[in-house]
């Protein structure tokens, strides 16, 4: 009753889940991740425990393979299940019960596996795998994403869509880097699972991504008048220290601090304050 792929990123900094079902949240019961050691899905008929289970033998160095051996050799439900796991290094495995409702099955490689059951055919399985091989280029939350968009567009699970999550870890790359979560988004319950986890995948990259230095903007000249002015204009007017602190006290409640350099400004922000300012001038002096 759902597809998913697990996967590691080429430099082995994160790993994390894909998933969509036509099932109620399946992206609270299907993933689970941990920065540096690897990410596991559980389902079909899910086993909770393999996630813990299988996070600890691959934090002990066991392969991904002999994690999927030992947790469904110690499972007498285990020809119902359906089960991926990629660990730190090396292929990706995965499993599925003989007893999965067809179609399932899965595929594995260098850093990933795929795995679905009541599925539309053996064809959705090859459209995730070949969007993942193929989007060597995205940043890894979005390719996690267009790999899970792939299978979806394919036919995905054949009963319809539900529910849709994205789970990515990275050691320090949560909220400030007090935390391993980089995102964990789920669409619980949508007419069209996928195209919504996309949106708040785009909405989380515009609030919580890291700043491209080679974009950042001197605040200074005109465009640090501009600044001001809008600052202003949104109610945070600038004192005698600068733009800097009325521009954080701005940012923290639009939830933008995570994009803040002191000095400079994130051509986002800078998008994002001249949008909501009640009042833009006719031309924008910092341009």
């Amino acid at each position: 009753m759902t597809f998913s792929i697990v996967a590691r990123s080429a430099d082995g900094r994160l790993h994390g889940v894909a998933v969509a079902s036509k099932f109620l949240a399946a992206g609270a019961l299907v993933p689970a991740a941990e920065a540096e050691v690897g990410a596991i899905a559980s389902q079909a008929h899910v086993n909770l425990a393999y996630r813990p289970q299988g996070l600890a033998l691959l934090r002990t160095g066991v392969a991904a393979a002999d994690v999927v051996a030992g947790l469904v050799a110690a499972d007498p439900g285990r020809d119902d299940r359906q089960l991926g796991v990629v660990g730190p290094a090396g292929d990706g495995a995965t499993w599925t019960g003989p007893r999965c409702h067809p179609w399932a099955g899965g595929q594995a490689g260098d850093g990933w596996a795929a795995q679905g059951n009541i599925l539309a055919g053996p064809h959705v399985i090859d459209a995730v795998r070949d969007a993942w091989l193929g989007g060597e280029e995205l940043p890894f939350p979005r390719r996690l994403l267009t790999a899970l968009h792939a299978g979806d567009r394919a036919g995905g699970d054949r009963r319809g869509r539900q529910s849709a999550g994205l789970l990515v870890v990275e050691r320090r790359g949560g909220y400030a880097g007090t935390g391993d979560t980089l995102v964990d988004l789920r669409v619980d319950d949508h007419r069209d699972p996928v195209t919504e986890l996309g949106r708040l995948l785009d909405t989380h990259t515009m609030l919580f991504g890291k700043p491209d230095p080679a974009t950042l903007r001197e605040l200074t000249g005109t465009l640090a008048d501009e600044v001001v002015t809008l600052l202003a204009a949104v109610g945070h007017p600038v004192g005698p220290a600068g733009p800097d602190d009325a521009l954080a006290s701005w940012a923290g409640v639009e939830n933008l601090e995570e994009r803040l350099v002191p000095g400079r400004i994130d051509p986002i922000v800078l998008d994002h304050l001249r949008r909501i300012a009640p009042h833009v001038p006719a031309a924008r002096v910092g341009d």
